[in-house]
């Protein structure tokens, strides 16, 4: 594993969003969703999500996740996704969402 600087950490605006809209990605090469998360201060932002294995839109309106907010936004098929919304692999190839263990305001940086 290669290693960083402390610096190099805070440079990442990892922070925490609700998500309060997901639909179908119906265009995109692999199976995904289109969210939009609250961030807070810095507005609501939009992502593209490979998320479908382990999740149905409904279930997401108003889960808090993780999301690096400082990426260069990136056009996946006719969509801009904004942030990356993080998770974890389950060892079956489904991702299960980065969330807090407790609500925490929209748009807190993480520490």
């Amino acid at each position: 594993m290669q290693t960083i600087d402390f610096c190099d950490f805070q440079r990442i605006e990892i922070r925490v969003g609700t998500i309060i809209k997901a639909e179908n990605f119906e265009r995109a090469q692999k199976p995904a969703y289109k969210i939009w998360v609250d961030l807070g201060e810095l507005g609501v932002k939009q992502s593209s999500a490979q998320i479908t294995a382990r999740y149905i839109p409904e279930d997401l309106i108003g889960k808090q996740v993780i999301c690096v907010c400082n990426f260069k936004p990136k056009q996946i098929a006719n969509f801009i996704s904004e942030i990356l919304v993080t998770g974890f692999d389950d060892g079956n190839g489904g991702i299960v969402l980065a969330t807090p263990d407790h609500k925490v305001p929209n748009g807190s940086r993480l520490h």
